[in-house]
């Protein structure tokens, strides 16, 4: 397929041959679609053509309508007004289970999955494998093997979802719709919890289809992805379509403007800090998933973390948050030793945590965006003489979040739930920066968000070191760990095997030690100790000392 010259194709993405021709068959017809909810239009007179043998792309700031769109094609959404059309009949979808039936498939960005079953189990159900009238559990198994072997996308059949960090359990929501065999895949944001190696890997997979005659469309924040990965591109702001473009002809900034309606500069470049005094140092550190691991991070100073998932980066910030056991080790915040404190102890000495899962981990659906901004403050600034909280203060509080971190709510009296992915995301991270505290740890801090907010997150992110603070950062996105980082630490396995400057952590450099490989040794800032990148500890060699993370 012929497309614009940007960095260069992505390892594993086929860019060979044509796009699809613009008389190929319309697969989905959406036309006039209106969506309303209470004191909001998501959509507003919408039509969206997609054409058999296409990746085409869906792409707007959070808010813009892209989700509730899509809710409306796969059924969990009627519309107010407009039509659907599938391969050239209309339709009427009154459940997901409807549109599955038509050959629909959606991967969503809250995923779809039942903790408590095996990956097997969850991949088959409804579509099981049988005999003798019973699940065929070995059949099960076999299948999920062989579809995580063929797309590349390793994962335990026999684990239970459970268990698994997030980017695993991606890969089960992935598996799902690949044994459904859907003709038309709607996937969001698929890969907001894959490294660059697996998105690529993923859009081999998407390429792969598409030349079978498939269908995917694909809702991200990744401009990337989309010019690299898609053929077509439609641009939502305001529940509205502002933008058709044929992804050959266009560019990653005329993208970014039809978004947000103004120009975004793409490349900023971020100064180092000015580290200061040790605010957290860990030492010989122990749990479940980590291996003897020692790091430090300083006052003025963002340390990120970058890792392939699944490499105990997750468990990591989980021991140092309170929320998982440590087994051997120390854990110091400004010099006390806080190892065996709870995760409200903890917050009180000065952490504060930005968890990878803002749904199930960070924030309370049910409850109000105001309720939600006021968690962690009730106890301090919140509270009364009498422990009592406000809601006049309360609502005070939300206002100014609110405003501050651009976070779209009608009020701040409506359910967290009610909010996109991104918006609840900007409430996370204004909530916990509200505090002030000496420590944050921060995982995925721009997952699902848009480009605008990235921004803004980035520079509030950078405001907080240069206030002093100190922040351990850990990301699947290698540009975002680079451009934020004072220093990058490497895990794999459990432990740190690298550790980089900023101006050392060149993404193949980076990919080279995520994979295992060896690299040069570098000293990790002027400030620290030097680190040597070794190659990762294999069974043979479970004791080989692990590089310092200082």
């Amino acid at each position: 397929m012929t497309r614009r010259p940007s960095d260069g194709p992505a390892a594993g993405v086929d860019t060979s041959g044509d796009a699809p021709a613009v008389d190929s068959p319309a697969v989905v017809e959406l036309r006039g679609i209106t969506k309303r909810f209470p004191g909001t239009l998501a959509n507003d007179s919408v039509d969206l053509t997609v054409r058999r043998g296409e990746i085409h792309a869906l792409m707007g700031e959070n808010g813009a309508g892209k989700s509730t769109l899509m809710s409306v094609l796969y059924g969990m959404e009627r519309p107010d007004a407009g039509s659907i059309r599938i391969e050239g009949r209309e339709v009427s979808f009154g459940s997901p289970g409807t549109a599955m039936a038509a050959g629909l498939g959606m991967v969503h960005q809250s995923f779809k999955l039942f903790d408590s079953l095996t990956v097997a189990e969850n991949v088959v159900y409804r579509a099981e494998p049988r005999r003798f009238g019973l699940l065929d559990r070995a059949a099960a198994r076999r299948r999920v093997r062989e579809l995580a072997e063929e797309h590349g996308l390793a994962v335990d059949p026999d684990a239970r979802v459970g268990d698994l960090p997030v980017g695993l359990r991606q890969r089960v929501e992935i598996l799902k719709l690949l044994h459904r065999g859907a003709r038309t895949l709607i996937l969001d944001e698929p890969t907001a919890v894959l490294t660059p190696a697996e998105a690529d890997a993923l859009f081999a997979v998407l390429r792969s289809l598409t030349a079978q005659g498939r269908t995917v469309i694909l809702v991200t924040h990744k401009l990337r992805e989309v010019l690299e990965g898609s053929d077509n591109v439609t641009v939502l702001r305001d529940g509205r379509v502002v933008a058709r473009l044929r992804t050959a002809d266009t560019t990653a900034a005329e993208i970014a403007t039809a978004m947000t309606g103004r120009a975004v500069d793409l490349d900023r470049v971020h100064p180092e800090g000015s580290p200061g005094e040790v605010v957290l140092d860990v030492e010989g550190l122990s749990t479940a998933g980590v291996r003897e691991l020692r790091l430090t991070v300083r006052a003025g100073e963002i340390v990120g973390i970058a890792g392939v998932a699944g490499n105990g980066q997750s468990e990591l910030v989980e021991a140092l948050a309170g929320l998982r056991p440590v087994t051997a080790g120390r854990v110091g915040l400004r010099g006390e030793d806080i190892t065996h404190a709870s995760a409200t102890e903890r917050r009180a000495k000065g952490l504060a945590y930005v968890p990878e899962d803002r749904h199930a981990v960070g924030t309370a659906p049910a409850a109000t965006v105001a309720d939600n901004l006021a968690m962690g403050h009730h106890r301090t600034t919140l509270s009364s003489p009498r422990g009592l909280l406000p809601p006049s203060a309360v609502r005070a509080h939300a206002r100014a979040l609110v405003e501050r971190f651009g976070i779209k709510a009608s009020t701040p009296d409506v359910p967290a739930s009610a909010l996109s992915g991104g918006n609840l995301q900007k409430l996370l991270i204004g909530r916990e920066l509200a505090h002030g505290a000496p420590l944050l740890l921060v995982e995925q801090p721009t997952r699902g968000v848009d480009i605008g907010a990235i921004q803004a997150i980035h520079d509030e992110l950078l405001a907080y070191r240069d206030a002093g603070h100190a922040v351990l950062l850990v990301s699947a996105e290698l540009s975002e760990i680079r451009g934020l980082a004072d220093r990058v630490l490497v895990m794999y396995e459990g432990r740190v095997t690298a550790s980089y400057a900023k101006s050392d952590a060149d993404e193949a450099t980076l990919g080279l030690a995520m994979a295992g490989g060896t690299a040069e040794p570098v000293a990790a800032t002027a400030t620290a100790a030097t680190a040597v990148a070794t190659p990762a500890p294999t069974a043979a060699a479970p004791n080989t000392p692990a590089p310092d993370g200082d």
